[in-house]
């Protein structure tokens, strides 16, 4: 890259400036907060945006709400941040757990929960899985307006929003649920995991569980839910064997992505042992 083509910086005072400056600039223009992603775009031999729109000034981004019925978090919160702020929430210590793993300390302290919900072409990110089967929502803020859609209906349109279109908070409902999140990386992934799985259950006065929520993320291009484990484990007593054993036999649903960290079917044969150890961490 020259001189001349370094791409350009607008550090926006307030989300309105944000919203601005990204609709003019259009396709050229991107959000630029922790930046962890985009400033190593050229060691994945990727080209940067011609112009990008700085959000480490919008203060209503930077924060945490925890509320008795939901939690607000604004979309350049840093993994840090949000590990230190979930640490005493209980139904949230897969959420907490997952911010507070993530990559290494330097990134944590840097990289942005919208960061890792708005990067398509990262697919070890923790948060994804981890707020998937808590069922969280997503604010897209433009000119015209708020929208507020689910995480996965999100992360199916993310590729296709519009420009001047910003993530700014997720609203993760509280509930008697409680989460857990498994991952497993290998040394030559470096700090990221090759395979990832969340998990959310509410169970009933027996100790069965009456509802669940299962995700798993980095085996395939994009996090998903797991909707035949989450049917396999209802009704029954919570046993990290049983829910071990489930998963081997349901292992098949996922078609997993090779990479220079680790082969697609490797990501999927992990998967039982961390159901095992994501319920093993509920009990």
């Amino acid at each position: 890259m020259t001189p001349s083509s370094h791409p350009s910086l607008y550090v926006a005072p307030s989300l309105a400036h944000a919203l601005d400056a990204l609709a003019e600039r259009g396709a050229g223009g991107a959000p630029l907060a922790g930046g962890t992603w985009i400033m190593r775009a050229p060691l994945r031999h990727e080209a940067m945006s011609p112009a990008y729109v700085g959000l480490g000034r919008v203060a209503e981004l930077g924060r945490v709400e925890v509320h008795d019925d939901h939690v607000v978090i604004g979309a350049g919160v840093t993994h840090a941040r949000l590990a230190e702020a979930l640490r005493d929430v209980p139904d949230l210590q897969g959420l907490a757990t997952a911010a507070g793993r993530s990559a290494n300390p330097a990134v944590r302290r840097a990289a942005t929960v919208g960061g890792n919900l708005s990067t398509a072409g990262f697919a070890a990110a923790d948060l994804v899985p981890a707020l998937l089967c808590l069922e969280a929502e997503v604010d897209i803020a433009s000119r015209a307006g708020v929208q507020r859609l689910t995480l996965e209906a999100f992360l199916a349109a993310r590729d296709t929003l519009e420009p001047g279109r910003l993530l700014t908070q997720i609203r993760v409902p509280r509930s008697a649920a409680r989460s857990a999140h498994a991952r497993l990386p290998l040394r030559k992934a470096g700090d990221y995991p090759v395979a990832i799985l969340s998990i959310a259950v509410t169970r009933d006065g027996s100790g069965h569980v009456a509802r669940v929520r299962v995700a798993v993320g980095s085996v395939e291009p994009v996090a998903r839910l797991w909707p035949a484990l989450e049917a396999a484990l209802t009704g029954a007593p919570l046993d990290a064997r049983s829910a071990e054993r489930a998963a081997a036999d349901l292992a098949e649903d996922f078609n997993g992505r090779d990479g220079i960290d680790a082969p697609g079917w490797y990501r999927v044969a992990v998967l039982p042992a961390l159901a095992r150890r994501a319920v093993a961490a509920l009990l």
